[in-house]
């Protein structure tokens, strides 16, 4: 990738010229453009050294990366992030450090107390919501919820991890009575249930690191007739998202080496709601869909 002579002087700017460049960039920079999408803060308070230890690569990487964006070195691209972070009221440290902190308290410690396990995992969880809400903006839920509503058919797939993210939003959205087919790759059936669909129809995938190849065909296939796609995916760059038509991205807890999903299924439970209250579905499907019963008098 040749350097830009025009450097980003704001970190939209920089989000966004980073997007666009990802594909040409090698695979060092790559693992840094991703952590830089991942995580703002970090990259605007913390040194070359520790930048370079958490991308895994040399601190001369990190410099080759800011001038491959315009900039003079690795500080003057820092001071954009720092402003981005100061313009945002950003005084708290990034969801990657927090995480870091968190499973840094809990390594080594015994697990002897199933209520012990339950404590970590609830507060792994509730940081892993709370950084949902800030991840995922107004713009893009909107841009969603709009996607929903314009499709003829909304085709729903998510494999392995993923499946039960997809079997949810599959099955909420036929609550709230919209046209859905959950490609569940029964008999190594995918592709045929994807045949019909089309240009009206919407994709929505689910897939997070590492990612479903199957995942990846079908969106592949998708966007080969001309339909759009809704991704929820971890990155903003990841093999799901970058095909898209939307993104939206979500960064799960881990702890003790398991991985949850709790922030996923919120963000499937807020997507599909939004899209009821927004087509204005009926009082009984509400009813049906929050498990409420209406008695006859």
């Amino acid at each position: 990738m040749s350097s830009r002579t025009n450097p980003p002087e704001t970190t939209e700017a920089l989000h966004a010229a980073i997007l666009e460049a990802y594909e040409g960039l090698s695979k060092r920079l790559q693992q840094i453009a991703r952590y830089a999408l991942d995580e703002p803060a970090a990259m605007a308070l913390e040194t070359l050294a520790v930048l370079a230890e958490r991308c895994a690569v040399q601190p001369s990487a990190i410099v080759r990366f800011a001038k491959a964006f315009g900039y003079e070195g690795a500080t003057q691209m820092q001071r954009v992030f720092r402003d981005g972070l100061l313009s945002s009221g950003g005084a708290s440290l990034g969801y990657g450090e927090r995480v870091r902190q968190f499973s840094h308290n809990i390594d080594g410690k015994r697990v002897d107390d199933p209520q012990q396990l339950l404590a970590e995992f609830v507060d792994g969880n509730v940081m892993a919501m709370q950084n949902l809400a800030d991840a995922v903006g107004r713009k893009e839920l909107n841009a969603a919820v709009k996607l929903l509503a314009e499709a003829e058919t909304v085709y729903v797939v998510g494999f392995r991890r993923s499946f039960p993210v997809a079997a949810y939003l599959a099955y909420s959205l036929h609550q709230v009575d919209k046209r859905t087919v959950f490609i569940d790759n029964v008999g190594g059936l995918a592709r045929q249930q994807l045949h019909a669909i089309s240009r009206n129809d919407l994709l929505v995938a689910v897939s997070f690191h590492p990612y479903a190849e199957e995942v990846v065909d079908l969106i592949d296939a998708a966007v080969e007739q001309r339909c759009k796609v809704l991704s929820i995916s971890d990155s903003l760059v990841s093999p799901v998202a970058k095909p898209a038509t939307v993104v939206l991205q979500v960064r799960e807890a881990e702890i003790r080496n398991f991985r949850s999903l709790s922030a996923s299924m919120c963000l499937a439970q807020a997507l599909v709601i939004s899209y009821a209250f927004a087509s204005n579905v009926n009082t009984r499907n509400r009813s049906t869909f929050t498990g409420k019963s209406r008695r006859k008098k």
